[in-house]
């Protein structure tokens, strides 16, 4: 198994999940502030949770699918050396 492919695979689907809960996230930062306090800086932190969330999401999902590929490819390196 390569692990470029594999790794940047697993990054662009962790991303999209980290897009959804930024939005997720920042979406009921607004409601509850808006219920609440009114908005101030939080509702601002809470919106830059769209950009956040998806690099760190990312990150890693890359490392995550890295360590993925490698672990297949020596699995797949042992079973073969051990069927001969």
């Amino acid at each position: 198994m390569r692990i470029l492919p594999t790794a940047t695979k697993a990054a662009r689907w962790t991303a999209a999940l980290g897009l959804a809960c930024g939005i997720l996230y920042s979406v009921g930062g607004l409601l509850y502030d808006l219920l609440t306090t009114g908005l101030n800086w939080g509702t601002a932190l809470a919106f830059m949770a769209i950009v956040g969330m998806p690099l760190l999401f990312g990150t890693v999902g890359f490392v995550l699918g890295a360590l993925v590929a490698i672990a297949s490819g020596l699995s797949r390196d042992i079973r073969d050396w051990m069927s001969g």
